[in-house]
């Protein structure tokens, strides 16, 4: 039976859900007004003796109200009558106006600081978040089940993306730019065919990159390994140009050296073009595009020695970044960088070290590329090396029909996150509590992530021709349902968690760096990988462990159980929670160990993770950036660095931005006082994240800080 709800959508009929509205309406009556169980049984038959193949969510309740007045529980009825009225009444009350307003008008703080890379003032950008606003009104008042609304608003969980949920669109995805650019694509309807030089194979990437990203709500990534045939395409292409011109005229040393002139002036004008046009494109939601760039070389590619030169020119002017509107080089928020270490670049003698080098010396100035180990990683994922998606999260391995890895093409359907400091709070010490809770909450995690299923599930390839039709995700046929790609492990369904420190504090009094912390957190860990394990054995869908779905979430978990649960040392004093099953940053720990004792936690949080290290003044530290990528090469899968190095974007200062008399940041050198066109990086919170701007004190002041 189908069960028709008030928004049009047929959902499978599931009577569980009938016994928890009667048994919520018994317990606000006396005990001898209760339906008994054998009452609710009944009710429960005689709907689904009915035999209807449809029933419309209204008879339902209709049939309860009426069967509760046969058996003679009228104070009962009168309160489940009471209860939908309400719940009509919420369900019909308008919560966007305000927030709408506010955000026209440039009050509502929220929303402009949400994201570090879209402006609020900007008419397009302002169109995208009164869409969402309404998106996000609509998904909590009609969308979820009301448990599950709740649920995110008390902090216990996060349904991530509540302002995108209206419409059938997915997460992050892993580009499959190999196949768009082999086999051609098509682009508003117009077909665009394989490029036939490094330039066009380029302009045609960034086309890709910014339709794809106008359909979808997370980030994509995008490997340039397969960049390296169009290169050599150029290569053969300007050696028979020449050489049909010169050659026996002139020497063939002098052919050759001419054709490399035109070759690198090709391949920096590419890569500036794939710089260029991330920065400047603007996407349907109104900001650049949420990308990141996969740098990786493999000896077994017969375009090893391109790619290796594509990787250098990415490098080179990412360290030379790009000028802002006062002409000064500043370093661009996308796209992002991954620069994988193997055993042929890890700084130990290998014929690429050049490359590496020269990715350290721009992490020193512009804090991009983070660092993959090859090695750590095929430990992790059965012999692969391959990209996470823009929004970091990892897929699983997955083969297709003919036993091959495949990755590009496979996408992530969307995130819940758990409040696990929220649960040990509750606890309060007790093992027994603490276990049965975290067992009912994340249960209640896996329903939020089923809806998300749920609204993909039945989403024709016409909603995204780019992606579902075209190649960035797969070949679908027009009007075929992608149903079969949301099944068996091709795509991901994320949990996110957060406050692995703060829950072993609570449960343990100890940090989980400590040995009894520890065995504690790794069995945490270990309780949130078996679980998602076992959600996918049950459902045929592909769930994995999520270890950085939002920093800002660390902010909202821990404000929220301030409020409710007050003060209380090292877990809501801080004011944020440390994200997934990161060391505090207060804690006495060197780099080394950091990245050492996080490793790991990444083997078991292998649907996504991130370690973050800081190293003041990273430009006068390039030796021990070297040591420091050496040691990721051999001990952990993924990290990242930091700094506390402030930036003025207007002169180019590089030192600190000082607070003055009143109270603004202020750049000593040019007076500069926009903080939009400043980096200042303070640690006051130990808030080691994504680019975002947050409210945070400082000598008893509030100030805005941002961090990137």
């Amino acid at each position: 039976m189908k069960v028709i709800k008030r928004d049009g959508r047929a959902v499978d009929y599931d009577r569980a859900k009938i016994q928890i509205a009667i048994e919520k309406a018994n317990k606000e009556v006396k005990q001898k007004e209760r339906a008994t169980k054998e009452d609710i049984k009944e009710i429960i038959n005689y709907i689904e003796e009915l035999g209807k193949k449809r029933i419309l969510v209204e008879d339902i309740q209709d049939i309860i109200e009426e069967k509760l007045m046969e058996i003679g529980k009228y104070e009962l009825s009168k309160k489940y009558i009471v209860y939908r009225y309400t719940r009509a009444l919420v369900r019909k009350q308008n919560t966007t106006d305000e927030s709408i307003l506010g955000l026209l008008r440039n009050e509502n703080k929220e929303l402009a600081e949400e994201n570090s890379n879209k402006n609020t003032m900007l008419a397009s950008t302002q169109r995208d978040y009164i869409a969402g606003e309404v998106s996000r009104d609509l998904t909590k008042r009609m969308l979820l089940p009301e448990k599950i609304s709740k649920a995110h608003e008390d902090g216990i969980l996060h349904f991530h993306d509540a302002d995108y949920f209206v419409q059938p669109i997915f997460n992050c995805c892993l580009v499959n730019i190999s196949d768009m650019l082999d086999n051609g694509t098509v682009m508003n309807g117009k077909m665009i065919e394989s490029p036939k030089s490094f330039q066009v194979a380029c302009t045609v990437t960034t086309q890709i990159i910014a339709a794809v990203a106008s359909n979808q709500y997370g980030g994509q990534s995008v490997d340039l390994i397969h960049l390296g045939k169009y290169l050599r395409k150029s290569y053969n292409k300007f050696k028979k140009e020449i050489e049909g011109k010169y050659k026996n005229k002139i020497p063939a040393d002098v052919i050759e050296g001419i054709v490399q002139d035109r070759l690198k002036a090709e391949l920096k004008a590419g890569v500036q073009t794939i710089q260029y046009q991330i920065n400047t494109l603007m996407t349907t939601n109104g900001q650049s595009p949420f990308v990141t760039l996969f740098l990786h070389l493999d000896k077994n590619d017969p375009y090893i020695k391109e790619n290796a030169m594509i990787i250098e020119e990415v490098l080179r002017q990412r360290y030379e970044g790009i000028k802002n509107e006062a002409g000064v080089y500043v370093t661009p928020a996308f796209p992002k960088l991954i620069y994988v270490l193997d055993e042929f670049n890890c700084l130990k003698g290998g014929e690429y070290d050049y490359l590496t080098r020269l990715a350290v010396k721009c992490s020193a100035k512009r804090m991009y590329p983070d660092y993959i180990s090859a090695k750590k990683m095929r430990e992790n994922y059965e012999g692969n090396v391959f990209s996470p998606m823009g929004c970091r999260s990892f897929l699983s391995p997955w083969k297709d029909e003919n036993g091959n890895y495949k990755f590009e093409g496979r996408f992530n359907q969307g995130v819940v996150s758990i409040n696990l400091p929220q649960i040990g709070i509750i606890a309060d010490g007790d093992e027994d509590k603490f276990w049965k809770l975290f067992d009912e909450r994340l249960e209640l995690c896996k329903e939020a992530l089923m809806c998300r299923h749920y609204a993909l599930l039945g989403t024709k390839s016409d909603i995204s021709p780019i992606h579902w039709q075209y190649g960035a995700v797969s070949r679908l046929a027009k009007g075929e349902k992608i149903d079969k790609l949301l099944y068996g492990g091709y795509s991901t369904i994320s949990l996110g968690y957060i406050g692995i420190y703060e829950l072993t504090k609570l449960m343990k009094g100890v940090s989980h760096t400590t040995p009894e912390g520890h065995d504690f957190a790794i069995k945490v860990m270990k309780h949130l990988k078996e679980t998602v394990t076992r959600w996918k054995k049950e459902t045929n869908i592909g769930f994995a462990l999520y270890g950085t779905p939002a920093e800002s979430l660390c902010y909202r978990f821990a404000r929220i159980d301030k409020e409710k649960f007050g003060t209380i040392k090292d877990v809501t004093d801080k004011g944020y929670y440390t994200n997934s099953y990161h060391v505090d940053v207060r804690e006495k720990i060197d780099a080394f160990e950091k990245l050492k004792f996080e490793s790991e936690f990444q083997g078991i949080s292998t649907g996504g993770c991130i370690s973050y290290i800081e190293i003041p003044n990273m430009a006068k530290n390039i030796d021990a950036l070297e040591s420091v990528v050496q040691f990721i090469y051999d001990n952990i899968q993924y990290a990242e660095f930091n700094t506390k190095s402030d930036y003025c974007h207007v002169c180019g200062f590089d030192g600190e931005i000082i607070i003055n008399k009143d109270n603004e940041w202020e750049c000593p050198n040019c007076g500069n006082k926009d903080h939009n066109k400043m980096t200042v990086v303070r640690r006051t919170c130990g808030y080691l994240g994504e680019n975002f701007w947050n409210v945070g004190k400082t000598k008893e002041i509030k100030q805005r800080v941002m961090h990137l």
